[in-house]
């Protein structure tokens, strides 16, 4: 899954922000990331777990006060949301679907349990029909009744891709239900039959046109949970207000800039294996300066108390912190490797890319955007981080850790009769971190023989300027994180063949390669046994990255979050590399 737009390219770029493995929280004062199973996003399992959740001592009462930098995108739609932090509010506080996480304090992982559905789905000897009993009791929060046939029209409408672009559906239902990679979707194609989805009572089955293992890990995004029928769910505007299922429901919402939660009064906590509701309430202020957030998290005062934020401190306020307040500190993994994407239709030329890899100024980048060595990033070889079953490091260039070698770059460059190449990538004019970057990156690409050209965005339009594939910019920097702990939510995304120029789509290849061959190896390894796929899954990420090299990892991802002194049990959801919404409480 993507990371939320802002810290995608603050991080990305910069270093500066679609799946549960051990990880550090701040009850462990100072503890170290588990940098060895970042992309362990564990593989335990709950399918009887029940509700109510109740939580020793936690008290109910207060307002959280989330701060950040980032902006939340223009929808909340559950049909589109595929953003961390979007998905993480979405999933844990506004939204039911059929299977969700649930934090294991003991081992310090997230466990998937049945949610909407009664447990986590069965499924016929090779996997390609899946069938759900859906609980009863669970209401929309008007009041009204949630049915099967409100969940198979919430998984039906998430398919029309044309409506909803960068939702997660193109890469998972439309690739694996029967018939999905023809159908065009409800507002698209409404005279179009679909019948791989069918509601008979309270049971909804799926079928599939090839294995589909993981369907109760996709059954945990808020795509796979109900919807209103009809005009109720038009996307033009139920994407700003959204019936909640969860434990809260919207009381306001400016794209971009706020979201306030109240109390849902028709969750009923029984049914619900995951989630608790102790906070009255939760208001999400957006782009909030980094500087701001940070003394707010390290003064601890009046409504300091009561915030959190879930972006990394900066480097420095981290020491400070760290020597003033380690207990409010949230440690953690998060399964995202952060990445450069040379356009291979613009640079084709396997050498040029190789060259930028060396030109990259890793250490200076990190320094400028005051990230955390080791803790927030992460030295990365694979595509896929270390955790993923299967994976087996590599080094397709013999690079060390955060190594920049002009010398090595302007060879390269010679060899390909292209020193001087122009270099162009986008930076943020009203991000002071993004301009520091930016110079840091345009000094050591100008040592190591490319023209460096950064072409000037904004926040507010820098996602859309990335996805524009028209656009004269010829390297992207972007970001992945498992959808859950497996390469089939690596390869098949990051690497799908696809045609941008017809499609007008970038989708989540952000280096726009295509190549027949690997997709076809894909495919091939999707209809493989269970037990084969992991290993086949790391030998087509080396493959990849040995013969096209098509981008390169910068580093992989680590959390450093803050809370205030009233914020109780946040510990990391290392799935997604955010607040564990539903252990916390706000302290009386």
């Amino acid at each position: 899954m993507r990371l939320t737009p802002a810290l995608t390219l603050l991080a990305a770029t910069a270093l500066a922000l679609t799946a549960c493995g051990g990880s550090d929280s701040s009850a462990d004062q100072g503890g170290k990331v588990d940098t060895g199973q970042l992309g362990n996003t564990g593989g335990g399992t709950d399918p009887t777990a029940k509700g109510p959740v109740t939580i020793s001592g936690a008290q109910k009462g207060g307002t959280v006060t989330v701060l950040t930098n980032t902006g939340l995108t223009t929808t909340i739609d559950p049909a589109e949301i595929y953003y961390l932090d979007t998905m993480s509010i979405g999933g844990q506080l506004l939204f039911r679907s059929l299977t969700q996480y649930k934090y294991n304090p003991d081992t310090k992982q997230m466990v998937l349990v049945p949610d909407l559905a009664t447990d986590l789905g069965q499924h016929n000897d090779d996997y390609t029909k899946w069938t759900f009993t859906i609980r009863d009791g669970i209401k929309f929060e008007d009041g009204t009744p949630v049915t099967a046939k409100n969940i198979a029209w919430g998984i039906q409408r998430c398919m029309d891709a044309a409506t909803f672009p960068t939702g997660p559906c193109q890469y998972y239902s439309n690739v694996y239900f029967r018939g999905g990679d023809k159908y065009k979707g409800p507002y698209t194609a409404p005279d179009q039959e679909f019948n791989a989805v069918k509601a008979n009572g309270n049971q909804l089955t799926i079928f599939m046109d090839k294995p589909f293992p993981d369907m109760p890990y996709w059954g945990a995004f808020p795509a796979n949970g109900p919807v209103p029928m009809g005009k109720a769910s038009d996307p033009t505007t139920y994407k700003k207000h959204p019936l909640a299922t969860g434990p809260y429901m919207i009381k306001s919402y400016s794209p971009a800039k706020e979201l306030v939660l109240k109390r849902n009064p028709y969750w009923n906590p029984k049914t619900d294996p995951s989630r608790t509701a102790y906070p009255d309430g939760y208001e999400f202020k957006t782009q909030q300066p980094s500087e701001k957030i940070d003394q707010i998290m390290i003064s601890d005062s009046g409504s300091g108390q009561t915030s959190l934020t879930y972006d990394n401190l900066l480097a420095s306020d981290y020491q400070t912190m760290k020597g003033k307040a380690a207990d409010r500190i949230t440690l953690g993994g998060q399964p995202c490797t952060f990445y450069w994407g040379p356009d291979n239709r613009k640079i084709t030329d396997k050498r040029i890319r190789e060259a930028l890899s060396w030109a990259y100024p890793y250490k200076n980048a990190i320094l400028a955007g005051g990230d955390i060595a080791g803790v927030t990033a992460v030295p990365a070889t694979n595509l896929m981080p270390p955790g993923i079953p299967g994976r087996t490091a590599y080094n397709p260039t013999d690079r060390k850790p955060f190594e920049t070698n002009p010398a090595k770059a302007k060879e390269l460059l010679q060899q390909a009769n292209a020193v001087g190449y122009q270099i162009k990538f986008l930076f943020r004019t009203d991000d002071p971190i993004s301009v520091k970057v930016k110079d840091a990156i345009v000094k050591s690409l100008d040592q190591s023989g490319f023209k460096a050209t950064p072409v000037p965005t904004t926040i507010a339009n820098y996602t859309a300027d990335r996805a524009n594939t028209k656009s004269d910019i010829n390297v992207r920097s972007a970001s992945w994180c498992s959808d859950w702990p497996s390469g089939s939510t690596w390869l098949p995304t990051v690497y799908a063949n696809t045609d941008a120029d017809k499609t007008g789509s970038l989708g989540a290849n952000y280096s726009v390669f295509s190549s027949k061959a690997v997709a076809k190896q894909i495919n091939q390894i999707q209809l493989m046994p269970l037990a084969e796929q992991p290993k086949a899954w790391n030998d087509l990420d080396k493959e990849v990255m040995t013969k096209y090299f098509p981008l390169f990892p910068t580093y992989y991802g680590g959390v450093v979050m803050a809370h205030g002194s009233k914020i109780q049990g946040m510990s990391d959801d290392s799935a997604l590399g955010m607040p564990t919404w539903n252990t916390m409480w706000v302290g009386q």
